[in-house]
């Protein structure tokens, strides 16, 4: 897992150059940027979306095996609770079609705010739980990149 200010992208550029291509488009991404999916490359594509943001995510934890997961807020904030794989307990198997699992934990998880111009990559091992609110529900507008393993 990775969480960082767009302003530090260029620590990325030798990672994954599918990642950086990925930081890259959420760098120029504007906040009026229609809803919908965006084929960056071959191996990157980035998925617009609104929503309102949850007191709590009845899903749970998600992990996702063929991609890697590059998340960003253009408008709004949004928590994000996160645990390492091996600590979750799996509640719905994993789906090829959707490239997810979901699990639950008991555990208290590592929490970050997306919002403000910051970041989050979610690799494989990384089981991630979005669209939690930061002080209550708010609209919210965001880019989840999916970079191709």
């Amino acid at each position: 897992m990775i969480y960082d200010s767009l302003s530090n992208i260029s620590t990325y550029k030798d990672l994954s150059q599918d990642i950086y291509s990925g930081l890259l488009f959420l760098q120029q991404a504007s906040p009026d940027i229609a809803i919908g999916t965006y084929q960056i490359n071959p191996r990157v594509k980035a998925i617009v979306s609104e929503y309102e943001t949850k007191v709590e995510n009845e899903v749970g934890y998600e992990a996702h095996r063929k991609n890697i997961d590059i998340q960003y807020l253009l408008r709004g904030e949004e928590r994000v609770a996160c645990l390492p794989l091996d600590r979750l307990k799996e509640t719905v198997p994993y789906s090829e079609e959707r490239d997810a699992a979901f699990f639950t934990s008991s555990l208290q998880p590592i929490e970050m705010t997306l919002g403000g111009g910051y970041f989050a990559i979610f690799f494989p091992q990384d089981g991630h739980m979005p669209q939690l609110s930061v002080g209550g529900p708010e609209m919210v507008k965001k880019v989840v990149v999916k970079v191709e393993i």
